[in-house]
């Protein structure tokens, strides 16, 4: 049996994909950079350094990487005090599992966002560790922030189960030797390889329950 749960947060609890999307959009059109078509997919899973790099280097916007962060995490934060997008289930999914399982969130966002989304969602108590991928040398696909969790939770990392929903966040627990339950994001679908490393696969997050953690071999 698992020892510890440990959660993504954006396109697991959160429908905020697109909403990333439309803010880092938003920035580079309005500092006259130039977007493209494979940027959303390009920065999932990094941390903020790598993707506010990304836009300055090869999206061309003419602002430093921490004001980059900054501006796209202001955008956010207006965005989610207006309308939190909690996933349906997502709060019930946490709750049930939380008292059989410490629970950990390994994040690609930033800090900030991390403990606005759950103490909006009414979900920090349930959480033992919370990590964000620009507290650790290198974002998703890198196995670092799962690591780092784990670590924070005082368990082994082959006996944790991740849940995830991206190509980047899928392969970053496959290299934690994490067991994987793949709940896929519906807007940006990991590539089949990636989805192929999980140990099951949910059509969505109110699926996930106690018994089928508890099942799963760690």
């Amino acid at each position: 049996m698992p020892a510890a749960v440990i959660f993504d947060l954006d396109g697991v609890l959160v429908d905020s994909e697109a909403l990333w999307n439309d803010a880092r959009r938003q920035l580079v059109e309005e500092s006259g950079g130039a977007w493209k078509e494979e940027a959303q997919q390009a920065m999932m899973g990094m941390s903020s350094v790598e993707w506010s790099r990304y836009m300055h280097e090869e999206l061309g916007v003419p602002m430093s990487e921490e004001e980059i962060s900054e501006d796209v995490v202001e955008r956010l934060e207006h965005l989610y005090r207006e309308r939190l997008p909690l996933i349906p289930g997502a709060r019930a999914a946490v709750t049930a599992v939380a008292p059989h399982w410490p629970l950990a969130l390994a994040s690609s966002a930033n800090r900030s966002l991390i403990e606005l989304v759950l103490e909006l969602a009414g979900l920090a108590g349930c959480f033992e560790a919370t990590v964000s991928s620009e507290e650790v040398a290198h974002g998703k696909p890198a196995p670092d922030v799962y690591l780092e969790a784990a670590r924070r939770l005082s368990r082994g990392p082959a006996t944790c189960v991740a849940v995830e929903d991206s190509t980047s966040g899928l392969r970053s627990a496959a290299a934690a030797e994490m067991g994987i339950v793949a709940i896929p994001n519906q807007a940006f679908p990991p590539e089949p390889d990636s989805l192929a490393l999980a140990d099951v696969v949910l059509e969505s997050i109110q699926e996930l329950e106690p018994e089928l953690v508890a099942s799963l071999s760690s």
